[in-house]
């Protein structure tokens, strides 16, 4: 009994091995993939900026109302490890929720409309003082045009845009993904790493075990 169950912990202790060792490879091949995007993200947009010029793609394009387009849900598995996965926010205007709503293009900015009354004389002067506190009430801050903060990033720079900008986006696009996956195989690859250590404990009391009944 005591040799059967010890090479049963051996075949499952080289079964976590082989699989924690693919584990390690197929991370060091994703982590590769995910250094490679993010260099060719950059090169992009270097390439874009020489294009445009410095200021046409910089901060100062980016919108006063910013919202995520891509979220990451986490979940716990059964067996401890950890979950990531990417889901892209669907844009809609605010505006008009159908197909033909027009997105604004562009950073948006917020501004004061104030109404303005002509005045005719003096006495409708002193008259209009009266109500000086409802036309008070009547300047109220109101947007240039409802803004759409799910708006594609792409348009604050721009209509035509250089081929080199979108090449960036989808870049880091891949990189969003990427690092959502890799993230779940280090989770992964360390609930790997504590069962090895488990099994290699239990292989050696089987041992130790076993040595003691071969003594005895």
């Amino acid at each position: 009994m005591g040799k059967a169950e010890l090479e049963e912990c051996s075949l499952s202790l080289d079964e976590k091995l082989v699989r924690f060792m693919d584990q390690l490879e197929l991370l060091e091949e994703k982590r590769a993939s995910l250094n490679s995007l993010i260099e060719q993200g950059w090169f992009s947009i270097s390439k874009a900026r020489y294009s445009m010029g410095n200021k046409q793609v910089s901060a100062l394009q980016y919108a006063s109302e910013i919202e995520p387009l891509v979220c990451v849900h986490a979940r716990t598995l059964d067996n401890g490890e950890v979950d990531f996965c990417t889901e892209r926010v669907k844009q809609l205007c605010r505006n008009e929720p159908g197909k033909n709503a027009i997105e604004d293009i562009g950073p948006q900015e917020e501004g004061v409309r104030r109404r303005i009354k002509p005045k005719k004389d003096i006495a409708e002067k002193e008259a209009s003082e009266e109500a000086s506190g409802e036309d008070a009430a009547e300047v109220t801050p109101v947007r240039k045009s409802d803004h759409n903060p799910q708006q594609d990033p792409l348009k604050w720079f721009g209509i035509l845009l250089p081929q080199s900008l979108k090449q960036a986006q989808s870049s880091f696009k891949q990189v969003i993904e990427l690092s959502a996956e890799i993230a779940t195989l280090q989770s992964a690859v360390l609930s790997t790493r504590q069962e090895l250590k488990h099994s290699m404990k239990h292989k050696l009391i089987l041992q130790e075990a076993q040595s003691d009944k071969e003594e005895d």
